[in-house]
């Protein structure tokens, strides 16, 4: 194994400034968890099927295959005194925060159809406007520090910092019907979406106003060059538009087929899929196998597992940034999926109702699963763009950010939606309360554990595919840097360069 090179000081991002952009991190989990969340409402709340829940969790997202690369592309190419990413973060916290409050103010006394185009229609714009936010935000991480270890620290504390939505999300539940507060569940979502609203804009807007975004490679004799491109945009501007969408499709389309990019979307969909499937699902087998019934309860050891495999994640994201120095971040993931492997198949034992409290101890290995994987995958992302910018010339974070969170939201979306099916399947009846069957019970228990365990395993196999090592990331980094320094490269130069580090 070769040794690791050291971060020179030109290329360390400020603790502070990691830990603005770890804000992001945070509104971007607490929304995506709140959203996922707290739709139990409308089945516990407002007495919704399980199956047409799972569709609201899921329908939006098919926007989001659209409305996320173009914000990617639209981010990418953005000029503004403001640079390209700030202003949309800004704006986009804003927005979404007013748009989630408003969602949940759920009117009384109306039909389950009524419900279920309401939350609909209005899921559609919340996810617009988290996507005007949360695209250039992720882009913008990516492009903080062009080192290979520089850049899982910075993910690391984006994580870290992530991380404490999901301390906070799983007591969503107990706040929400807690009768010493609330008339009922309903009136308490709309509340905490209040909250979680205001919050949102108060600390989406923090990397906005305080990060600075790299400036872009310029060319020497940058005076001359600045003139003449910007007569050069003058005479273009009346092709632009339809330049613009040509150029749009073709980088979405190259992005979609690039094969490094491709093994990190395929393994964070399967292990992302199988957390969330399991985080709406494993209520569930809490309230109804473990407490007979009794929600009250069970939402309670349920916020406290949750609590149990933040806090463990904490842990995890340090240890997994320290072990990916030692070994690669290819073995970090082997390593650190693994683990929580191991933590699914120690919910069939831990998950009793003769004794509750041991249903703490799968958190701990779980908490391995997301912690190692967005550690990882946001900074793999980052070599890869790189790798792209050397083969095609074309730098696109954007569009690589874009496209690699749609898959996160798509993975809950799928996990939302065969949650529903999941639980109709089961032949799970809400009205049965505490009565549920025997096979209920058994084929709920089964899903939540056997679910997260295969896609895993399928991830772990995907990501032995990948090929960025550190040796080939810095081979990369030094033939851009090369590239960047020259007046002028012509395409069969460009060429050469990436077959040069593609083959090595």
């Amino acid at each position: 194994m070769s040794k690791s090179i050291e971060t020179s000081s030109r290329d360390k991002i400020p603790f502070i400034q990691k830990l603005i952009y770890g804000a992001g991190a945070f509104v971007n989990n607490l929304l995506g968890a709140a959203i996922g969340g707290m739709l139990i409402v409308l089945n516990l709340g407002l007495g919704m099927n399980p199956a047409l829940i799972g569709l609201l969790g899921a329908l939006p997202r098919l926007t989001d295959a659209i409305t996320d690369p173009l914000m990617g592309y639209i981010s990418d190419h953005t000029k503004s005194k403001w640079g390209r990413r700030k202003p949309y973060i800004f704006f986009g916290a804003i927005a979404v925060g007013i748009i989630f409050a408003l969602l949940w103010q759920l009117p009384r006394g109306q039909s389950e159809s009524f419900y279920f185009w309401f939350f609909l229609i209005g899921s559609v714009i919340f996810y617009l406007a988290y996507t005007i936010f949360a695209t250039p935000w992720v882009a913008l991480g990516y492009e903080l520090t062009p080192d290979y270890h520089e850049r899982t620290r910075i993910m690391a504390v984006q994580n870290f910092m992530g991380q404490f939505a999901w301390l906070v999300a799983p007591w969503f539940l107990w706040f929400m019907q807690n009768e010493n507060l609330f008339e009922d569940m309903v009136e308490g979502a709309g509340w905490l979406a209040i909250i979680i609203g205001a919050f949102t804009i108060c600390v989406g807007i923090l990397p906005a106003l305080f990060l600075k975004e790299r400036s872009q490679p310029k060319d020497t004799n940058t005076n001359n060059q600045s003139a003449n491109i910007a007569a050069s945009e003058i005479k273009q501007n009346e092709e632009e538009f339809p330049a613009s969408i040509k150029d749009f499709i073709n980088g979405f389309l190259a992005t979609i087929k690039f094969k490094p990019f491709l093994c990190l979307c395929a393994a964070t969909f399967l292990v992302f899929n199988g957390f969330m499937l399991v985080s709406s699902f494993q209520i569930y087998v809490i309230i109804y196998y473990v407490f007979a019934g009794d929600q009250s309860l069970g939402a309670e050891y349920a916020g406290w597992a949750g609590t149990v495999s933040a806090v463990s994640t904490f842990c995890v994201i340090f240890l997994v940034t320290k072990l990916s120095t030692k070994i690669g971040k290819r073995n970090a993931f082997f390593f650190s999926t693994g683990v929580s492997i191991v933590g699914y198949g120690l919910k069939w034992f831990c998950y009793t109702p003769e004794n509750p409290m041991l249903l703490l101890i799968p958190s701990v290995f779980m908490a391995f699963g997301l912690g190692g994987l967005f550690t990882l995958m946001g900074s793999m992302v980052a070599d890869v763009c790189d790798l792209d910018e050397l083969e095609t010339k074309q730098r696109r974070e954007g569009m690589f950010g874009s496209i690699y969170w749609w898959v996160v939201k798509l993975g809950m979306a799928v996990a939302l939606a065969a949650g529903g099916f999941l639980l109709n399947a089961t032949g799970f009846d809400v009205a049965l309360s505490g009565q549920q069957s025997a096979d209920t019970i058994f084929l709920m228990r089964l899903c939540d554990v056997l679910i997260p365990i295969i896609t895993s395993s399928i991830a772990i196999w995907m990501i032995a595919a990948y090929p960025i090592t550190e040796e080939k990331a810095h081979k990369i980094r030094e033939a851009l840097e090369l590239r960047r320094g020259k007046l002028t490269v012509d395409d069969d130069e460009s060429s050469q360069d990436a077959k040069l580090v593609t083959s090595s």
